[in-house]
């Protein structure tokens, strides 16, 4: 490959740049790739420069022929006695027949086993061991008490010491890719870039992606010329080289030029990966060519896992205490909310712990026609019409945001208290919101250079943005409030899951006193075997792995408490789906309909759309045909109508292409729905017990649910006035259907 020359480079090439597969490498040594049998497939064509046989010549030889008899044997002991994988191996140092020494490493990687042939002065093989003191004493000081910025400040001090190199950044990447600049060590006579911040850009998602993959990568100049492979193709997949893994990879000609534009020669990136994912880099820069060896570059690989593993405990520390003190509050605010009978009178009790659990200016509970307030909030319409809009957009479950107005376009009248929000649903039937409200916090970011500066000057010969400077750019960030911590977003779903609890204890409560208290203890009698046995199931599963967790407390096996840990959690989640299920099959029997004129092409349209992420990564093939439009509740008809559409989902797992229909036809006063599927279907010896509460003709292994949903259908079609049936052919599909009065409900 050689190089683009400099005034038509573009950095938005780096995203789309082949960076894995550059089909040449680095000139500070050369490469070879062997066949099983340890002949020459390809060479490197700088080869000659380094061994005196041209590349071409040693394309099928033995390895012997190429580098000599003696380094040969070396090379394929030291092969026989470590197994080769994707990462490269060490394998020692050798004399080729030439009189050159190299340090020599291998791994197995895109059908083939590739050598690497660094060229070093001396004759024995690297000496790792007057490196162990620098790690040593960086391990003692990892032990004490210091912060991720104090950790990353001593890791750059050492990473300098072993390298040489003039200046090493240690910086964190957010959520959006960029970069921060936690911590530098650098000599003088370099610029810092201590606290700044670096484009996404620099670092694109692919380049994230292979640091990921292979944690240390080396540029020892600048200025070099690649060196291509020969034949250029990998002779076994015909395909250009896949060198993710290998120490000399020839990097982009892009960043290359980002280099040089920033007065680096020499770089060198270890990778800070922290629970399998890239939480940052050590990068190191040099004004000059610099060497680093293998044994140095293997100290600065341990070294960055070991600062990893320091962050890792420190977040998982950090959090750990965050979510002990959230659910604190969330405990306490708890227990006054059971102490009286009004739900409002109760939430307003706690507004102030609302305020602290949710680390707002502002707290807003919405019920029906009531809008209760505390501390800085939007005004009363404007809550209001907020709610609408969350509304029509059919957020069930959490919703939040730190930049309200990128996301709701009348966010921008409210942008000084409610740029950020986190709004609760507390009632799957009406809309009742509890909202918390954050406040604009305007940042200043000073970035490494200006990040939207995608074209240089039209006097400048050369189109290498941003960084034809790595001036500081200061950016003022307006609309935008604290982030949402994920802790919070968690205990919030929890926090509505207790307060659904709550309601459900005061509606049973009042079904006591219910006109209807002789139907309400039927269908407690009918379905109370199958609540106590499906509401016990997931509760015995967290106290016996509780138990399991305890005896294993003091186990070296972090695998098992997670796997014990993830069970708990799961069961606490159905356990706690079983409660917000049968407070919404509660609320169907006793909330007023409100009929009006329903879309049922939109309303499809809108129970699809919700449908999206069950249906990720499944080929569903949906056959609709136009819907007439009908008299109802839209809230409890979109229910109905997507509990069927999910159960269709639900039972096609196994198709590919999974297939659901939707038609409608006319019978006498009625509209008739058809929902059909070629999904697993069921017995139709067990059709009378489809539409029971807690009822289910397959295996909750098969298919996972809570038993509600088509007791749910059933009620609110019937309380329209119609009615609603099940056909089907076992391991052939199913088609529900309802109807729905021509007229009025009376």
């Amino acid at each position: 490959m050689t190089q683009a020359p400099t005034d038509i480079l573009d950095l938005s090439r780096c995203a789309e740049e082949a960076i894995r597969t550059p089909g040449s490498i680095q000139p500070h040594g050369f490469m070879l790739t062997l066949s099983p049998t340890f002949e020459v497939q390809q060479a490197s064509a700088n080869l000659e420069g380094w061994t005196g046989m041209p590349a071409q010549q040693a394309i099928g030889r033995p390895l012997a022929q190429v580098v000599g008899e003696a380094a040969s044997e070396r090379i394929l002991a030291e092969i026989a006695t470590a197994p080769l994988v994707a990462r490269p191996v060490y394998l020692g140092t050798v004399t080729t027949g030439n009189g050159a020494h190299f340090d020599v490493s291998a791994h197995a990687w895109d059908s083939l086993l590739i050598l690497e042939f660094e060229g070093v002065e001396r004759r024995r093989a690297a000496d790792f061991r007057n490196l162990y003191p620098l790690i040593g004493d960086f391990l003692v000081k990892a032990n004490q008490p210091a912060s991720i910025p104090e950790l990353s400040e001593l890791a750059a001090r050492r990473v300098r010491q072993v390298t040489g190199y003039g200046r090493v950044l240690v910086y964190q990447f957010d959520a959006d890719g960029h970069g921060k600049v936690l911590a530098e060590s650098k000599e003088d006579g370099y610029e810092s870039y201590l606290g700044q911040h670096f484009p996404a850009s620099d670092v694109p998602a692919q380049a994230r992606a292979l640091y990921t993959l292979s944690p240390i990568r080396l540029i020892q100049d600048a200025n070099y010329e690649p060196a291509p492979l020969v034949p250029g193709l990998n002779p076994v997949t015909g395909q250009r080289n896949d060198l993710s893994f290998a120490a000399l990879r020839s990097v982009s000609p892009v960043h290359l030029q980002y280099m040089r534009n920033m007065g680096t020669l020499a770089s060198m990136s270890v990778s800070l990966i922290v629970k399998g994912k890239l939480w940052g880099l050590i990068s190191c820069h040099n004004a000059e060519p610099q060497k680093v060896e293998v044994d140095r570059r293997t100290a600065c690989e341990q070294l960055g896992q070991i600062l990893a593993l320091c962050i890792e405990s420190r977040e998982d520390a950090r959090e750990l205490q965050f979510r002990l003190e959230v659910r604190r509050i969330m405990v306490e605010m708890l227990g006054h909310l059971t102490k009286g009978a009004d739900f409002l009178e109760n939430m307003s009790g706690v507004f102030p712990e609302l305020l602290r659990f949710g680390r707002a200016g502002g707290v807003a509970i919405v019920v029906d026609d009531r809008v209760l307030t505390y501390g800085d909030t939007p005004d009363e319409p404007q809550i209001r019409a907020l709610t609408d809009w969350l509304s029509q957009r059919g957020h069930a479950e959490v919703f939040h945001t730190d930049h309200l107005k990128d996301v709701y376009p009348a966010g921008a009248d409210m942008v000084r208290n409610a740029s950020g929000l986190l709004a609760l649903p507390i009632s799957r039937i009406h809309q009742h919101y509890l909202l918390w409200f954050r406040p604009e916090v305007v940042q200043t970011i000073e970035w490494a250079g200006n990040p939207r500066g995608k074209q240089a000057s039209a006097d400048d010969p050369t189109q290498l943005t941003p960084r034809l400077s790595f001036d500081a750019w200061r950016e003022t960030i307006h609309g935008r409030s604290l982030p949402w911590h994920v802790a919070e977003i968690e205990l919030t779903v929890e926090f509505r899951s207790a307060l659904l609890g709550i309601a459900l204890e005061r509606a049973e409560q009042m079904a006591e006193l219910a006109e209807e208290l002789g139907r309400a203890n039927k269908e407690l009698e009918a379905f109370s075997y199958s609540v106590s046995h499906d509401l016990r199931a997931p509760l015995r599963h967290i106290v016996g792995f509780s138990d399991l967790l305890i005896e294993a407390g003091g186990a070296e096996d972090p695998e098992r408490r997670q796997r014990f840990l993830k069970n708990i959690k799961e069961s606490a989640r159905l356990a706690g789906k079983l409660v917000d299920d049968l407070l919404s099959f509660s609320q169907m029997g006793r909330a007023a309909l409100r009929p009006t004129t329903v879309d049922m092409n939109d309303l499809v349209a809108a129970c699809i759309d919700k449908l999206g992420m069950e249906m990720q990564g499944r080929n569903v093939d949906w056959h609709i045909e136009p819907l007439p439009k009908v008299c109802a509740d839209p809230t409890f008809l979109h229910l109905a109508m997507f509990n069927l559409l999910s159960n269709a989902v639900k039972f096609t797992s196994g198709r590919d292409p999974a297939v659901i229909t939707i038609t409608s036809e006319e019978e006498g006063d009625f509209t008739v729905f058809h929902v059909a599927d070629n999904g697993a279907g069921f017995n139709m010896e067990y059709v009378h017990k489809l539409f029971g509460v807690f009822q289910r003709l397959h295996r909750m292994e098969d298919f996972q649910g809570t038993g509600i949903g088509l007791a749910n259908v059933r009620r609110i079609i019937e309380r329209h006035n119609g009615r609603a049936w099940a056909t089907s052919v076992q391991g052939e599909g199913a088609t529900f259907s309802f109807s729905i009065p021509k007229h009025p409900i009376n």
